[in-house]
């Protein structure tokens, strides 16, 4: 009998799929250990972005909404040439995993935005400061479960994430 589906009958691309899927759970699951890192510490790495969209008003008018304060919306008028453009500055990811006891060192990297001043509450009390282009580490011991606030100063409201720490 002659198999129709695109995979089926062909055991090398399934095999390929399934290691494919084994390496990039051991990837997500298994702690990260580079230079310099200890075998016990988790790495989370996370970007600071700036989705956009844009329009010309021939072909979509202009919204009359009113964004929120804070700098984390960004509704451009129409330019000259009729073209607007809507914006929101986020974390990805905006939620952070990770299990009580780890050690932890959250990697940020600046995308879009000239500087974030990066808050996580219990964990980073103070700020600390990404630039676009430049990479903040921060390191800390997740030694109390449940769900704190991340949060970018200068992008409210919309550049807010969820670090969870997971019990025991």
């Amino acid at each position: 009998m002659r198999s129709h589906g695109a995979v089926a009958g062909r055991p090398g691309i399934v095999a390929s799929a399934l290691a494919v899927v084994g390496v990039l759970t051991l990837v997500l699951i298994l702690p990260q250990v580079g230079m310099g890192q200890a075998a016990d510490e988790r790495v989370v790495y996370m970007a600071l972005i700036e989705p956009k969209g844009g329009v010309t008003v021939d072909k979509e008018p202009f919204p009359s909404t009113q964004m929120p304060k804070g700098g984390g919306y960004v509704l451009n008028p129409p330019n000259p040439q009729g073209r607007w453009e809507v914006s929101v500055y986020q974390f990805s990811p905006a939620t952070v995993i990770v299990k009580q006891g780890e050690r932890v060192a959250l990697e940020v990297v600046g995308i879009n935005g000239a500087k974030h001043s990066v808050h996580i509450d219990k964990y980073v009390p103070q700020h600390f400061v990404v630039k676009r282009g430049e990479i903040g580490r921060i390191k800390f011991t997740a030694d109390t479960p449940g769900l704190f606030k991340i949060r970018c100063e200068e992008h409210q409201p919309s550049m807010e994430g969820t670090l969870v720490v997971l019990p025991r």
